[in-house]
């Protein structure tokens, strides 16, 4: 196994219980790992703080961590040798007997398959849902069943390493570019994303996007275009981005069989996704919003407009480059009072909002919120949507997340 991430740890635990002998190989020090190696099987041969092609000496197969470029010297290396490289996500597929709806975009993806799965929870059959969501499923596959639902979140990392998804349902929410930093073009990142329709008997597109809606003509089944669902799901959070990922929703219920009364239902009652557009709190008439799970300008884009008319107090930045500003700068002048910069990109944000009247630079992120509560006024929006990855200050979306939301809380602690 290449990687000792959440999968690594999945992986290992399935592939000890029937009997492999697993060696692990991490670039990280074993210091780094010592959360993720507590929760590994014993047996378990480890090559960390670096390795090299050695570590392939009498392996039958190579599995890779979402997190290890499909293209990297150690996976050529196996390649070139004969041995086949896989995934948690490709071996669970092969194994599970459940019927799986997938679901990809580049922004979206984790609250419409939170969604679908309480919707498809209204049914009469068990649902588990995981994926690129945080929670894993190859160690629940066991369990899984012909009469299970699995409802999948499946990111352009995971459908690169199965190169023939087969699923019930394949979904795609939306692409604008992303992590082209690995995936090179912006044509491969769109070749990925349609895999989750090259198979399936069901594709369920956007047609308001133009990219998703060219891919019809790669979907193996029946195409259910998502925009022309009716009738139109009461969808209790803000945004026509989550509209969307209520029509998505809703026709995954319908292909499997449920009533519109039942899917409405089910979505009416929905409470969103931890750290896309979260509402943390309201204190003093302003509403501190935590989406971190924004780590794209797209995604940026798509938080701002979910406020219409409300003064918008925007903390932003963070790590990653190369991406095209011009229409989330246009729409952070139209739609902020006042932005907030932290992280690596925040000269480079700071240089291109020099025309909007009110941009603040901040050292950390207690620092960002405190300057945001001073601004914040009764009415106000304080917005923690980044724009930008997280990696140049936490450990992840999740640990920025958590920890913009201790902070608030803490300081309006009574």
């Amino acid at each position: 196994m290449v990687g000792a991430a959440r999968s690594g740890v999945a992986l290992a635990l399935h592939l000890a219980s029937t009997g492999e002998k697993v060696r692990v190989a991490d670039r990280k020090p074993a210091g780094e790992l010592q959360a993720t190696l507590a929760q590994m099987p014993p047996g378990v041969e480890y090559r960390l703080g670096g390795y090299d092609e050695s570590a392939l000496d009498g392996v039958d197969i190579v599995y890779a961590s979402p997190g290890v470029p499909w293209d990297s010297e150690l996976l050529n290396q196996a390649r070139a040798r004969g041995i086949q490289v896989s995934s948690e996500i490709d071996l669970f597929l092969r194994l599970c007997r459940g019927t799986v709806v997938g679901i990809t975009g580049t922004n979206g993806k984790t609250t419409t398959t939170a969604l679908a799965g309480e919707v498809l929870a209204a049914g009469d059959r068990h649902v588990i849902v995981g994926g690129n969501i945080g929670d894993t499923v190859l160690d629940r596959v066991g369990e899984i069943t012909p009469k299970h639902w699995v409802v999948l979140e499946l990111s352009s990392f995971q459908l690169e390493s199965v190169e023939n998804p087969r699923l019930h349902v394949g979904v795609i929410l939306n692409i604008t570019p992303d992590h082209l930093d690995r995936h090179r073009t912006l044509e491969r990142y769109v070749d990925l994303k349609a895999r989750a329709i090259d198979r399936s008997d069901f594709a369920v597109l956007n047609g308001r996007d133009p990219i998703v809606k060219e891919l019809a003509s790669r979907a193996h089944g029946q195409v259910v275009w998502l925009d022309r669902h009716q009738p139109q799901p009461p969808m209790p959070l803000p945004g026509r981005h989550n509209m969307e990922n209520a029509l998505a929703a809703a026709a995954v219920g319908r292909i499997a069989g449920l009533s519109d009364d039942a899917i409405n239902a089910a979505i009416r009652s929905f409470k969103g996704v931890e750290h896309r557009l979260e509402l943390v709190g309201e204190w003093a008439g302003a509403r501190w919003y935590n989406d971190s799970k924004a780590t794209n300008p797209d995604a940026g884009r798509v938080a701002l407009s979910a406020f219409p008319g409300a003064p918008v107090i925007l903390i932003a930045g963070g790590y990653g480059g190369g991406f095209e500003l011009g229409d989330w700068v246009a729409d952070v002048l139209a739609r902020t009072e006042a932005v907030i910069l932290l992280g690596a990109s925040a000269d480079e944000l700071a240089q291109a909002l020099k025309s909007h009247p009110k941009v603040i630079r901040a050292q950390t992120l207690e620092e960002a919120v405190s300057i945001a509560a001073g601004l914040a006024r009764r009415g106000s929006v304080v917005l923690l949507s980044p724009a930008y990855k997280s990696f140049d200050m936490f450990k992840d979306f999740e640990d920025r997340g958590n920890q913009f939301k201790d902070l608030v809380r803490r300081r309006f602690a009574a």
